[in-house]
């Protein structure tokens, strides 16, 4: 029997196990104390590979997830699927992060839609016009994955497209955030998009940032904007709009809205010092680079070398740390007669103001 051995291995990712699907392996070895990922879980499903715990009695531990079979043998009876003791503690997850978002100030009114792939053919999702801060796990809805809904008492989101594109794209998806976090919003107001190499915890669980073309929220035309990005970035900036993040559950992805708003909220705060950005130079990025590998994590930089990590342009649009129209690291130059000159038409308009007080 074909068999990949990744005993060596501490954690076991997706990206670990390509090449057993390349080489038509059956099975997968890993070490007895190894920890697989979700996402290298569902992969394994989808490949049909089996683990093996090393050191065992070396039966194979069959990657079948029948309870995810016995989810979509259900799918006919839907009301039963979302009311499952095997639904239950996904929407309570989906409430907690929803009361996160609104508590984080993240979304406000009726913003932001949550999901959770809980079948290959079955989405739970928030409902529409329903603030995060007020819904609860019987106002969520079951859609199929073209966004017809199956079961629930209120209508789904909207923008459901949106998330059942970044599923179809992206096997490894299992949940979906999508939300307004003001400093990472304005960026995609101005649709740029935050410089890497700048803070660590970004590095691996973020990394390079996406943004898209503004479209009409809850089109399909705005669902497809992430097409292009979403393989490669987990977390999007959407055009004068918000952000999306995938990831393999759904608070990991409301984990990346808060990663990535601190990090958009410390470059902002940043720029008012008036002093250059300190970058993480390309051999350190290197190292963290690594670390989100091992974690199963995709990032657009994989293939780059050291010295471009942090030198290349960010995909697909940039951002510099100076002023736009000008190089990085090259100031524009302001000569003396041209400050004389600022500071004498401000002296001027203050005299005016306070004469006009008097």
């Amino acid at each position: 029997m074909n068999k990949l051995d990744l005993t060596g291995l501490r954690v076991i990712t997706a990206r670990d196990l390509e090449p057993a699907a390349a080489a038509k392996a059956e099975q997968v070895e890993v070490g007895a104390s190894a920890l697989i990922t979700p996402a290298a879980k569902d992969y394994a499903y989808s490949k049909r590979l089996q683990f093996v715990r090393a050191g065992g009695n070396g039966a194979a531990q069959a990657t079948t997830k029948s309870s995810i079979l016995n989810r979509q043998s259900s799918i006919s009876s839907p009301e039963a699927l979302l009311n499952s003791a095997e639904a239950q503690p996904i929407k309570e997850e989906i409430i907690r992060n929803a009361r996160k978002l609104w508590t984080r100030q993240y979304v406000d009114g009726n913003g932001g839609n949550l999901s959770y792939r809980i079948a290959e053919n079955a989405v739970i999702c928030t409902p529409t016009l329903c603030s995060k801060a007020d819904v609860t796990v019987d106002d969520l809805c079951l859609v199929d994955m073209e966004g017809n809904q199956l079961a629930g008492k209120q209508k789904r989101t909207s923008e459901i497209f949106l998330h059942l594109e970044i599923y179809k794209a992206v096997p490894e998806a299992k949940g979906v955030v999508h939300a307004h976090p003001p400093h990472a919003t304005a960026y995609a107001v101005i649709g740029r998009v935050p410089p890497g190499c700048i803070i660590p915890e970004h590095e691996v669980f973020v990394g390079n940032v996406a943004v898209t073309p503004y479209e009409t929220p809850g089109t399909k035309a705005f669902a497809e904007t992430v097409l292009p990005y979403v393989r490669t970035h987990n977390t999007i900036l959407l055009g004068n709009h918000g952000v999306v993040c995938w990831a393999d559950t759904v608070t990991h992805a409301e984990w990346y809205h808060e990663i990535v708003d601190t990090t958009c909220r410390i470059l902002i705060l940043t720029s008012s010092l008036g002093a250059p950005i300190n970058r993480i130079s390309g051999e350190k990025t290197k190292d963290l680079l690594a670390v989100k590998k091992r974690l199963g994590l995709p990032d657009a930089r994989y293939e780059l070398h050291e010295c471009q990590l942090c030198e290349a342009p960010e995909f697909p649009q940039g951002i510099t740390a100076c002023p736009v129209g000008t190089g990085c690291g090259q100031p524009q130059q302001t000569s003396q007669p041209e400050v004389e000159a600022l500071v004498r038409l401000v002296t001027d308009e203050v005299m005016k103001a306070l004469g006009e007080r008097s």
